[in-house]
């Protein structure tokens, strides 16, 4: 049974004040990316949405003389493991089983390299789906964090996206869930 869904997630006060400091459209776009890739490669449909929406919570906007600067966030930008500790704390609040919120922080905290030392990391499918997700929905000088979208639009395809995954519950293919 999935005890804590994307609406649940979506409603609480954090996530709605991160998700719009870090570009509520990129999220949700992330999430439905995860969706689907979670399906094509047997991956649990419930975690990767969650992972995918939460990705990058723990953004902090880079400013140099009132402008958003790209080359100061790239060089000095560890969001993802704010956000992984953001992401975390805000399932387990919300009832998320241990397990899962550690995975789920784990796919955000790896969902990108930027601020990795150079060299291959090996992820879990999770992992993988989860920084596939935020790639496929990204744009050049970071500007995929600026799109806007109406609230009234965000919780249609938040309810969209998890009546989705509950239907993969009910048909029993969410994959391996605690």
């Amino acid at each position: 049974m999935r005890t804590v869904t994307l609406t649940h997630v979506f409603a609480h006060p954090i996530a709605q004040k991160y998700l719009k400091r870090s570009g509520l459209a990129h999220a949700i776009n992330a999430a439905y990316h995860a969706y689907h890739l979670a399906l094509r490669h047997g991956v649990n449909v419930d975690l990767a949405t969650k992972a995918a929406l939460l990705h990058d919570i723990g953004h902090y906007t880079w400013y140099k003389n009132g402008r958003w600067d790209y080359e100061q966030y790239r060089q000095n930008d560890i969001h993802a493991i704010k956000g992984a500790e953001r992401a975390h704390k805000l399932l387990i609040r919300l009832g998320e089983h241990p397990q899962n919120a550690k995975e789920i922080a784990l796919a955000i905290l790896l969902h990108t390299d930027s601020y990795l030392p150079e060299g291959e990391w090996k992820r879990t499918p999770l992992q993988a789906i989860v920084k596939w997700a935020d790639e496929a929905d990204e744009e050049p000088g970071g500007r995929h964090h600026y799109r806007t979208i109406s609230d009234d639009f965000a919780w249609k395809k938040i309810r969209q996206l998890d009546e989705l995954v509950s239907r993969q519950h009910a048909q029993g293919r969410l994959g391996d869930i605690v």
